[in-house]
């Protein structure tokens, strides 16, 4: 099967020739140009030959041009470090204007979609990282972003409308890169930041705005961060996949087979496996979320975050082939 086609029956639940699988990781200091995202974007894809690419900048992609400031110091996982905050009183959350995905860092980015699409046309699925408004907001506050949300929701809003259609016109400008949906990455739908109440009035409303401006994208990616996620206010959210750090937090993937109609994404530990355990550890983990969710329907393997950069290729090829020893045990 192509890889679209692929994902389409997964998503659909119809049978498929082996399970799909997609690792994706950060590619710090090449995040920071559009030209060397794509290139090592690219090479990973082509060493590895996942099911779709999950195009994966630093979250600093989307804030720099507000004048957020970062640096990368050699995270594990890939992530750069913030240098001060953008937001320093509440009267910040005002001063926010719509981005041009066309300039700046934000553009980068764009550039590097556009670099993938000519690259891989319609061969790969790709899509790219959209961090939430509430997320993005709280990068750009830090921990003042709980307290001002409770204290000056107006304000914090005024925020959140800005980013959310700094973010739509993102999308519109990748849209013709060929991009075949979005990675939406909620960072606040957990019970340990927020009340379900707080996230249906400071979250949701903006989620469902974004996924509005994919509509007509056929494969868009929802992630819920976290452990003690809101897995049941987002069921109703029009995407075609799910994923979260299901081997940590509930739903198990067997639980969510019953409640989510559509394809999950997980299986595999992050750190515990990925990185600290072995390519025999991998593929033990593999089949057993091959078993729970009834011989790999609507599953894709993947991990449940990103896969941490120190992670052992040896591991991340056991990944791979870990399917296809599925499709001969199939």
């Amino acid at each position: 099967m192509r890889k679209r086609e692929r994902l389409e029956a997964t998503i659909a639940g119809q049978p498929v020739d082996r399970p799909a699988v997609a690792l994706w990781r950060h590619w710090p200091v090449d995040d920071q140009r559009g030209d060397l995202l794509a290139r090592s974007t690219l090479a990973f894809q082509r060493l590895f030959d996942f099911d779709f690419i999950k195009v994966t900048p630093s979250s600093n992609y989307c804030l720099a041009d507000w004048g957020a400031q970062s640096r990368w110091v050699g995270n594990e996982e890939g992530t750069r470090e913030w240098i001060g905050r953008v937001i320093k009183k509440p009267e910040d959350w005002t001063r926010l204007t719509v981005l041009d995905p066309h300039a700046g860092l934000l553009g980068e980015i764009t550039r590097a979609l556009f670099l993938i699409g000519a690259e891989v046309r319609d061969e790969v699925p790709f899509i790219p990282t959209i961090f939430s408004p509430l997320a993005q907001a709280r990068n750009l506050a830090g921990e003042r972003l709980l307290s001002d949300l409770r204290q000056y929701p107006e304000l914090v809003k005024s925020a959140l409308e800005t980013i959310t259609q700094s973010i739509i016109r993102f999308i519109e400008a990748a849209r013709p890169a060929g991009i075949a949906g979005i990675f939406l990455a909620l960072q606040h739908a957990t019970y340990d930041l927020l009340s379900e109440a707080e996230y249906r009035e400071f979250g949701r409303p903006y989620d469902l705005r974004i996924l509005e401006a994919a509509e007509g994208l056929w494969f868009n990616v929802l992630h819920l961060h976290g452990r003690n996620v809101m897995f049941d206010l987002v069921l109703d959210y029009p995407v075609q996949a799910i994923n979260w750090h299901d081997q940590e937090t509930p739903p198990s993937l067997h639980e969510a087979l019953q409640r989510f109609p559509r394809a999950l994404i997980g299986g595999l530990r992050q750190w515990e496996t990925m990185v600290r355990g072995t390519p025999e550890q991998v593929r033990t983990e593999a089949r057993a979320a091959f078993e729970q969710t009834d011989g790999g329907r609507r599953w894709v393997l993947g991990t449940g975050c990103v896969t941490p950069i120190t992670a052992p290729w040896g591991n991340l090829w056991a990944a791979r082939e870990a399917v296809e020893e599925l499709r001969r045990a199939s």
